[in-house]
């Protein structure tokens, strides 16, 4: 790993922790509310002009945006009192179309999206005691992603704002580094040494694949 790439990763930690202290903030209604009703905006925008810029029409962008910014302008009384409903549907919306992604993947008779992943990255064919663990480990992400989709909503109707804040914005990701860390516990019990690599091993094999996805296909 360069330098660059180094301090590239930091800065975009960096940044993702500042803004889930921004949305616990916001949620909780402290500081300014345009300033946090346009935190809480700003992926969901971000999101549709990405959507937007893929259009080959201009003509078609350029409506999109005006569309959008008058939506957010007609909208914006409304917005800036409920910023705690767009971090509830944010956070719903992410963890339900995961779980869908995954579960999906478990239907038919194709690999499972974990086992794709695998076979993708990793050059070696794939055991049938490692392809059942990697279905197993999609099943286990489909039942996380759903479950705490479901306790987000239970939180966000029962409990006080606050509450559900500090499980949707502080506590979602520790929640999904402690999942990764029981998965790593549980390769390790049951895969040989060589069918469990670690996890710079899999960082390493997943920046190769990226790297040559971008590149695209080598010429002979």
């Amino acid at each position: 790993m360069t330098v660059s790439s180094a301090l590239r990763d930091l800065g975009v930690l960096l940044l993702m922790a500042a803004w889930v202290v921004a949305a616990h903030v916001g949620t909780a209604g402290w500081g300014n509310a345009d300033f946090n009703a346009a935190v809480a905006v700003l992926p969901i925008a971000a999101a549709l002009l990405m959507a937007l810029w893929r259009w080959p029409a201009w003509a078609v962008r350029a409506a999109g945006v005006l569309t959008m910014l008058a939506l957010l302008a007609w909208l914006w009384p409304q917005v800036r009192h409920n910023v705690a409903l767009l971090y509830y549907l944010q956070h719903l919306g992410i963890h339900v179309a995961l779980g869908v992604l995954f579960g999906r993947s478990l239907l038919g008779p194709g690999d499972a999206l974990i086992t794709r992943l695998a076979r993708r990255i990793f050059a070696h064919e794939l055991s049938e005691r490692k392809v059942r663990y990697t279905r197993h480990v999609t099943l286990a992400w489909t039942v996380f992603f759903f479950v705490n989709a479901l306790v987000s909503t239970l939180l966000f109707i029962w409990a006080p704002t606050a509450v559900w804040s500090v499980h949707a914005n502080l506590l979602t990701g520790p929640l999904v580094g402690a999942m990764f860390l029981v998965e790593h516990l549980w390769r390790m019990c049951v895969l040989p040494p060589h069918e469990r690599p670690g996890i710079i091993d899999i960082v390493r094999a997943y920046r190769r694949d990226s790297a040559q996805r971008r590149a695209g296909p080598s010429q002979p």
